[in-house]
This record gives C-alpha cells, structure tokens and sequence, in this order.
C-alpha cells in the first residue's frame, strides 16, 4: 500500500511571532495551523520541543522526554487567573534572533508568579488536573523536577560538580534533596503541565484542521541531563 504524497513546512515553534521574544504554543500557533491549512498543506514538522541547555539547541535536551517550558504561552495562565501581565518585568523585544538570555530569565520569572498565583487561587478542578499528570507522568517527572530544581540550586552547573552522593544518585541524599527542594520541584512540575496542556491543545487543533503534526527526537541527550 502506498502512502499519498503530500507536502508541509518545517518550522520550530520558537520562530513563530511571540509576545514575549521568542514563539510559543499560542494563538500564533494556532494561526499557522489556519494557514498551513489555508495553503492546502497537510504537514507540520517540528524539530524537538525539549528543553535546552548551553547553545539552546533542539538537538541538546535535558530530558528526552519533558518540553521546553520557553514555548508556554503565557497568555494562557493570565487567562485562567494564574499571572497579571502588569506585574512582569519589561519583556524581551520581538522580531529578529531570539535573545535566549532574556528570554530564559523572563519566560521563569513569569512562571514563577503564574505558579504563585495556582497555588493560591488554583480551582479545584485544575488542581485535580494537575495533581493527574504527576502521577501519570512520574516515571520521568520525579526525576526532571528533582534535576531541575538542583541545577537551579547549584547555580546552574553541570550535575557531575555536584556533591558526590547527588552525582552517585545515593538514594538517601536524593531523598533528603527531594524534601529540602520540594517547592522548587513542585514548579518544575508544574510547567511541565502547563507544557503538555498546551502541546495538547495545540495537536488537536491541527488534528481537527486535517494538519499531520511530525517531527524528531533529538539525535542524542546532552550529557548533562537528567
């Protein structure tokens, strides 16, 4: 049986147009889908959504299997009562190369206040939502977080300048991390939720549109990575 021949365009989300200085999972997200659809395309290629290290390459993930919380779209959180834009910090400018220097520290400080603002007004439905995606994705997501949340603690560097007992994965001293750094591993959680929501949103809609979303995984994990 052969397959029909159909033709698309190959485009990471990051170089959508975005509010905030870089592309994201968006209403421009969605404008393309309209257009590729416009266009009679049949086929959305993506390169890997992970998220990236030193370099920002697709290709060099921290995790082969959570999403670049870059590409959540925060008009989403002030949307559901989680993030006032007034209370941001100046955003990265548009257009051009993304300045991901920037861009990493405004997307987390805008996701820190959009975590802030769940915890403290989240419903309980979004909270039950929440709290099903842990568990269902905890085979990987325990871990993310828990790496996450250490790297931040450690001031970014690499796992192996880590203490010994973290860099061996000693299991009482990633215990005791998991208890000390369990806010902070609680937002990594919760972005990667915030990510998975929106990437859904987002397949279904080009599903809907009759638009084949593709894509590949990255050729090898960066070595530091979870």
């Amino acid at each position: 049986m052969q397959a029909p021949r159909v033709s698309g365009i190959l485009l990471h989300p990051t170089s959508l147009p975005g509010g905030h200085g870089i592309g994201d999972l968006g209403a421009e997200a969605y404008t393309f889908v309209d257009w590729l659809k416009s266009a009679n395309q049949r086929m959305w290629q993506v390169l890997p959504l992970g998220p990236t290290g030193f370099g920002d390459s697709p290709y060099q993930s921290f995790s082969a299997f959570a999403g670049n919380p870059l590409l959540i779209d925060l008009a989403d959180l002030v949307q559901r009562g989680w993030l006032a834009f007034d209370t941001l910090p100046p955003a990265p400018p548009n257009g051009g190369a993304v300045d991901y220097g920037h861009v990493v520290w405004f997307k987390r400080e805008a996701l820190k206040q959009a975590f802030a603002g769940f915890q403290a007004s989240a419903s309980a439905e979004d909270r039950a939502a929440f709290e099903a995606f842990c568990r269902k994705e905890s085979a990987w997501l325990e871990d993310f977080a828990l790496f996450q949340a250490l790297k931040e603690a450690h001031n970014g560097a690499g796992w192996n300048q880590w203490e010994a007992p973290l860099v061996r994965r000693v299991p009482t001293a990633l215990k005791n991390a998991s208890k000390a750094h369990a806010e902070a591993t609680a937002f990594w959680k919760f972005t990667q939720w915030n990510f998975f929501r929106q990437w859904q949103s987002l397949r279904d809609y080009a599903r809907a549109a009759g638009i084949q979303i593709v894509g590949d995984v990255p050729i090898f994990v960066a070595y530091d990575s979870v």
